[in-house]
């Protein structure tokens, strides 16, 4: 059996996963949302991040909030299209997205899948097989680190989304610790480190940031 088939025989075996947010983390975010694959654009070193990951057979996941479809800014199949896109830019940079789970629901409608509430994170462990205690979540949000605390992920907030790390929807309370990045460059590394050396990653300084 050749590396390739290797790597993918442990990923299908391995119940550790990592969750990344998408705007923000992965691509720049912008205040009147990300509507179409034309105002799509990679952060600096997001590629190679994720291709590091995928390097080291470990799992990755797309979880993220697009209220945009419910608000009438873009439609499921914008959305779609863009995702598609996105995964191609990646496995030809030498990266894999397993699967993208969203929610297009905004906050009025309470649902479960929206962040900070961790329906998607639930929805993915069911469907992939992960155990959630093990797995890692990178957001730019307070909202992304509580969804991930809520099941018991490691989490790191990193400082690349919009506003830094300020999270949408008022005041989001956090569960525990979690680890404030400069990029999702920076959090691969210390996640890395953490499978590498099979011990938890190392939370200090622990980030406790505001919301908005």
């Amino acid at each position: 059996m050749d590396s390739t088939g290797r790597i993918e025989n442990q990923k299908a075996a391995s119940k550790v996963g990592i969750f990344l947010d998408r705007d923000g983390v992965i691509n720049e975010e912008r205040s009147d949302y990300v509507k179409n694959w034309q105002e799509f654009r990679f952060l600096p070193g997001a590629l190679q991040a994720i291709a590091r990951l995928s390097k080291a057979g470990l799992r990755i996941f797309v979880i993220s909030n697009q209220s945009v479809i419910n608000r009438g800014l873009a439609s499921l199949e914008d959305v779609e299209e863009i995702h598609h896109r996105m995964k191609n830019d990646v496995e030809r940079a030498g990266g894999m997205i397993e699967g993208i789970l969203y929610c297009p629901h905004t906050p009025e409608k309470n649902c479960e899948c929206r962040k900070p509430r961790p329906g998607l994170l639930e929805k993915a462990a069911k469907i992939y097989g992960l155990e959630l205690e093990r797995c890692y979540l990178i957001g730019d949000k307070l909202s992304d680190v509580a969804a991930g605390q809520a099941v018991g992920c490691h989490c790191v907030l990193v400082q690349t989304g919009r506003e830094g790390t300020q999270s949408v929807g008022g005041q989001v309370r956090t569960r525990g610790k979690y680890r404030s990045s400069r990029d999702i460059g920076q959090a691969v590394a210390w996640i890395l480190e953490a499978e590498r050396e099979n011990s938890p990653i190392d939370y200090s300084p622990v980030g406790r940031r505001g919301s908005r």
